[in-house]
């Protein structure tokens, strides 16, 4: 097992604040949260990204994510929340092991994603969308 940030925490060798663990991932509140309440649902095994995740995981740290949402909504009365995950370093991703964010959002909490926006040439979008047909 290739060690990263995240198995050292999961071990117990750096602190966190754990609000969930199970067998298969644990979530924690993020150190430098993009809003208080920020949390991580971490997978306890260091796959680096979604494609080398077996389909089962991803499915648990889903319906965990699910949990957490919830109970961010319930405690903090949050209006909504982002979750996403950065998968591989071109998106973003610090850890190369795959972790989803889930991030209280709050109605006019100042806080925007910076994603700029591409636009498509004539008949660019219809061949883009036949080449990601999936079947």
């Amino acid at each position: 097992m290739a060690e990263t940030l995240f198995t050292k925490i999961a071990k117990g060798e750096i602190p966190s604040v754990k609000i969930y663990e199970d067998n298969i991932c644990f979530a924690i509140l993020d150190i430098n949260p993009i809003v208080k309440g920020h949390s991580l649902v971490i997978s306890k095994e260091p796959y680096p990204n979604m494609a080398e995740t077996p389909e089962s995981v991803l499915e648990h740290m889903i319906l965990v994510a699910r949990k957490v949402d919830g109970k961010l909504r319930e405690q903090l009365h949050c209006d909504g929340t982002n979750v996403l995950i950065n998968n591989d370093k071109a998106s973003g991703q610090e850890i190369p092991h795959l972790h989803f964010h889930v991030i209280p959002r709050f109605k006019d909490d100042g806080r925007r994603f910076g994603f700029e926006h591409d636009k498509y040439e004539d008949g660019e979008m219809a061949e883009m969308g036949r080449r990601l047909l999936l079947k």
